[in-house]
């Protein structure tokens, strides 16, 4: 344990929560970044989001306006802002990558990855950096099997996760991309509970065969899930920003996070996108604490889920 966390948090003093190492285990590649850069950038001028949304559609539709289509030469910055605000938040384990249809705008598995590799080293060389394949849930199974074999060739990612619309289609459909991953040695997650139900994380565990779930603030509504996920020693990566501006929850002090971990679910606390909400892991600890939904103590145990698997 962390004293020097416990009391920074006590104290309320962000740039001390900053100097203790912390990782972000749950967030969408550029959109990582802090949104003062992405806004220079992209040469707009926006802030992150001050209202609570009511959909993904409207999640999407902010993006649209804010962020735009991106001008694919402008990748390697936007990277490169993603693993700057991972070292400036003190992070020192970082997992980031991009999905595999980014082979359609860099041409090859070998630039998207030679794009992540080089914003790494120019922007957080001392960070650790745990490269991830990502996947689109409402891509056609044969294009995502496509675009994801040049990566596993590589042998250089070390997660995959499944992200998107959670209705788009059955979750039973990705098992021969999650059976060949797994093949391949990676570690396996998938973003599910975020809008479905509790029956919903323990089906994608079980059929995907997952090591991690991104979300799954639904499972604290089944006590019977509560303890799959506890026995399985399932890691839920949650992001409390996220869930309370997208309207998962409806306060900081009532997330579900203080009930998955009163049920020994192993449970940390990540961003999400902070280019769209704005807030730091750092940032996220405090706000839990000052909402009074999680203690110091119990904080800084989350905070140490994060920095081993």
């Amino acid at each position: 344990m962390n004293e020097m966390f416990q009391q920074a948090l006590r104290a309320g003093d962000l740039d001390a929560i900053r100097r203790c190492p912390k990782a972000d285990l749950h967030n969408h590649g550029w959109a990582g970044a802090n949104p003062a850069a992405v806004a220079t950038i992209l040469g707009k001028t926006f802030a992150p989001l001050a209202r609570k949304l009511a959909s993904m559609a409207e999640m999407h539709a902010w993006a649209a306006a804010h962020f735009g289509n991106p001008d694919p030469k402008l990748r390697p910055r936007l990277f490169e802002a993603a693993f700057v605000r991972a070292a400036e938040d003190g992070l020192v384990r970082y997992e980031i990558g991009d999905d595999v249809w980014a082979i359609t705008l860099d041409g090859s598995a070998g630039n998207v990855t030679d794009i992540l590799k080089r914003a790494h080293e120019r922007g957080a060389p001392g960070v650790e950096w745990i490269p991830q394949l990502g996947m689109s849930r409402h891509c056609r199974i044969e294009d995502i099997r496509r675009w994801m074999e040049p990566f596993l060739e590589l042998r250089f990612y070390r997660t995959l996760d499944l992200s998107g619309d959670e209705f788009a289609q059955p979750i039973e459909n990705f098992k021969p991309l999650y059976r060949l991953a797994k093949a391949n040695g990676l570690r396996l997650k998938a973003h599910v509970g975020e809008w479905g139900d509790a029956d919903s994380v323990r089906r994608a565990v079980e059929e995907l065969d997952l090591d991690e779930v991104q979300h799954g603030l639904a499972a604290a509504d089944s006590p019977s899930v509560l303890r799959f996920l506890a026995d399985h020693r399932i890691r839920l990566n949650l992001c409390p920003t996220s869930n309370l501006m997208l309207g998962r929850v409806e306060s900081l002090s009532s997330h579900p996070i203080r009930k998955l971990f009163d049920a020994g679910v192993r449970v940390t606390v990540n961003t999400d996108d902070m280019a769209m909400f704005g807030q730091s892991v750092s940032h996220e600890f405090l706000n839990l604490f000052k909402a009074g939904c999680l203690n110091e103590s119990e904080l800084d145990q989350i905070r140490e889920n994060g920095l081993s698997d």
